[in-house]
């Protein structure tokens, strides 16, 4: 169980679980399993029209200095030539809130402080609430369909893709897929670096009971 705000752990020698409460001083736990995470608790609710309460996640990689075990990232994009991930969800029976993916890039190695570009995976969202930006198309990504927005949130640059149904699992996806679409839109190139892989929940309200029953990463066969 983590219920500090920034609270975290490692599981399976290679990812880190984080509670990541950012916007929440109110509280919020999360039950750490073997393989993922579940919400237990989360009080206190943010306006739809704002950030939400938290990003309770999974990650390889590295994020604000706390790097994932045996971490291959960063890894500049042009030295990629695979990078798959695995994930199963939990969605809950209420609440507000997106289960995304949120993968970061930045021109240079960073392994903390913000980067430059954010692309973010909505498998599932409930409530009135909508990614950064507007809509600026539409994709299909590994057989699966997307609305594309863009915007930036005031710290960096996001491009968002969301599902137009709802993927509780999704074995052995190509996340070049979904960076090579970006490049179409953004800035990025083949120099920058990936640096972090992330599956969690954003929670607006009401969101007991949201889990990542298990997830997996791997970039040219480290994960």
């Amino acid at each position: 169980m983590i219920s500090a705000q920034y609270g975290t752990t490692t599981i399976e020698h290679a990812y880190v679980v984080q509670n990541n409460a950012y916007n929440n001083s109110a509280g919020q736990s999360i039950d750490v399993t073997s393989r993922g995470f579940s919400i237990t608790n989360e009080n206190g609710s943010a306006s739809t029209d704002g950030a939400p309460l938290a990003y309770p996640s999974i990650y390889m990689g590295c994020a604000y200095g706390d790097c994932s075990p045996g971490s291959p990232l960063p890894e500049e994009l042009s030295q990629i030539q695979s990078a798959t991930s695995s994930i199963d969800y939990t969605f809950p029976s209420s609440g507000t809130y997106d289960a995304s993916y949120d993968i970061w890039l930045n021109p240079t190695p960073i392994t903390n402080g913000v980067n430059e570009q954010e692309l973010m995976i909505w498998f599932d969202h409930q409530g009135s609430i909508q990614p950064v930006g507007s809509p600026v198309g539409d994709a299909t990504i590994d057989g699966k369909d997307f609305v594309v927005w863009e915007g930036n949130n005031g710290s960096n640059d996001v491009i968002s893709y969301v599902a137009t149904s709802p993927i509780s699992s999704w074995n052995n996806f190509n996340l070049l897929g979904f960076i090579d679409n970006m490049e179409t839109h953004e800035a990025v190139n083949n120099s920058w670096y990936l640096t972090s892989i992330q599956a969690g929940f954003e929670p607006w309200n009401g969101s007991v009971g949201a889990a990542v029953d298990s997830f997996s990463a791997s970039v040219n066969g480290a994960s």
